[in-house]
């Protein structure tokens, strides 16, 4: 993917974010494209954002020892834009090969933009999260649950109550799957 030179995206970014965590987990949280501080640490969600996943996670027992985390896009739009409909369509046959490889049991996808890159979603992410779904990712069908983005609730900080229920939602399922 270093050389991948079809995403004209890395040539503004600093570095490319490809993954953090690990990647033997179970459990796997896809983003929309790394900000500033990904761009300049080259990992993903380490700054604001990065620091409330972790809280979040921690609240149901889990860290990035237990997780693995990536993006649809790995490189930053520059001025932290949205991507296009076409360079996430560049990019998303390399984050489906990377579900596919990491295979997961549980995919929570952060977002709308990761929803409708990797479950064809239409709806926005208000709509979507707290609903267990599936995702075809190669040969197989993976859990799948819809949340908010953590830099929509450092936005909307009111939301952090839907957040709280679909941590306790990916928790019983965790639970139920006797994952850690």
């Amino acid at each position: 993917m270093m050389s991948f030179e079809g995403c004209n995206l890395r040539l503004s970014a600093r570095n490319m974010v490809f993954a953090d965590g690990n990647p033997a987990a179970r459990i796997m949280l896809v983003g929309e494209a790394p900000g500033r501080d990904e761009d300049e640490q080259g990992l993903p969600f380490v700054g604001r954002y990065g620091q409330l996943l972790d809280r979040m996670l921690a609240t149901i027992g889990l860290d990035r020892t237990k997780v693995y985390i990536s993006n649809v896009i790995a490189w930053r739009p520059p001025g932290n834009r949205t991507p296009t409909p076409q360079e996430t369509e560049i990019c998303k046959p390399f984050i489906e090969r990377h579900i596919e490889l990491v295979q997961p049991d549980v995919l929570v996808l952060l977002g709308s933009a990761s929803c409708k890159a990797l479950m064809g979603a239409s709806d926005g992410i208000v709509r979507l999260r707290g609903r267990w779904g599936s995702t075809a990712i190669g040969n197989r069908e993976v859990d799948t649950l819809p949340m908010l983005h953590p830099a929509y609730l450092l936005r909307q900080p009111g939301q952090k109550a839907l957040a709280w229920q679909d941590l306790l939602k990916l928790r019983l399922r965790l639970e139920e799957m006797s994952l850690p």
